[in-house]
């Protein structure tokens, strides 16, 4: 971001960016934890709050776009997050047969490493005006294969 970009607007995206990120390692920890202690059958029931969180918080992206706090197209962000929104909440909340589905697990791992790539490094990006180099090769290059491999699975 630019030095034109208000102090105030870059600490409500900081804020923004580390609590969506926190509720995404609360999502890989609890599903991690789950799936070595109760198995998959268990993962969403153990993991639905923070991962409806995270998700639905993602609609403030859209807003963000629409009000002009960021530059990201509302073209690219809107299909996205009404995807996820359609997957979190209009299957696997709706529908609670789909919850103990065994790729539940690895769609919200796949969800949960991307988003915390993603958020880790528009957080720092706005709270310190620069985020790693590896941290950026993580979010095109693991990202790609995790947003396919996601892709995948709800294919499946």
């Amino acid at each position: 971001m630019t030095a034109s970009v208000s102090p105030m607007k870059r600490l409500y995206l900081s804020l923004y960016n580390f609590t969506v990120l926190f509720g995404w390692l609360q999502v890989l920890f609890l599903v991690l934890k789950t799936l070595k202690e109760m198995g998959h059958q268990n993962v969403y029931s153990v993991a639905q709050k923070p991962l409806l969180f995270a998700q639905t918080a993602a609609i403030l992206e859209i807003l963000h776009g629409l009000v002009g706090i960021v530059r990201s197209p509302i073209s690219a962000t809107l299909p996205q997050i009404s995807s996820r929104l359609f997957l979190v909440w209009g299957i696997l909340w709706s529908f609670p047969e789909t919850q103990t589905h065994f790729l539940v697990s690895s769609l919200l791992i796949s969800w949960s490493i991307t988003e915390i790539i993603r958020y880790s490094f528009f957080g720092l990006k706005e709270a310190f005006s620069f985020s790693p180099s590896w941290l950026l090769w993580l979010r095109y290059e693991i990202c790609v294969v995790l947003i396919n491999l996601t892709f995948a699975l709800i294919l499946y």
